[in-house]
């Protein structure tokens, strides 16, 4: 039992260390989408949702994982994809907000589940905190940054351009 628990312990320490490829300044883990590590004796099962059902990298991701698990000596493992209930940017840690923010990358405010978001045609939304100065005196530039799950602003005050991760 207690070797189990170890081998448990050390996967999700490996996994601090995958990076996500679109973003690799967060690892798995700070973007919120490793959800669980079962061991199963003969094998480790690594749970992951995808950020996207559609997102390019989940595969990327899967190969890395299993990789990172059994370079370490903790495969043979498998992983298993779940996309119910769907990936949110409420699971990026604090730690990931504060990657992000480092590496230039507007993190995402918090979603309210209780509040909802209204479908609107024109989206009013409030000014984005530069990652540089802080500032909310920012306007976007383009809907799509280097990645569908990114926006392209500038900055206004300090006149320097960001993404920021949307939040979903």
């Amino acid at each position: 039992m207690a070797a189990t628990a170890e081998r448990v312990r050390r996967a999700w320490e490996v996994l601090d260390t995958v990076l996500d490829p679109e973003v690799p300044a967060l690892s798995v883990r700070d973007l919120g989408i490793v959800r669980d590590v079962i061991d199963h004796g003969a094998e480790l099962e690594v749970v992951l949702t995808p950020t996207y059902s559609g997102c390019p990298a989940t595969e990327v991701i899967e190969q890395n994982v299993l990789g990172a698990l059994q370079a370490e000596g903790l495969g043979p493992a498998r992983a298993t994809l779940r996309r119910a209930p769907a990936w949110t940017t409420d699971w990026i840690s604090d730690e990931g907000r504060r990657k992000l923010r480092e590496y230039g990358i507007a993190p995402p405010g918090p979603t309210m589940p209780d509040e909802g978001v209204p479908i609107r045609i024109f989206r009013r939304e409030p000014g984005i905190a530069c990652p540089h100065c802080g500032s909310a005196h920012t306007e976007k530039l383009a809907a799509f940054g280097s990645t569908a799950c990114k926006a392209l602003y500038r900055c206004l005050s300090c006149r320097e351009p960001f993404e920021h991760f949307k939040p979903i």
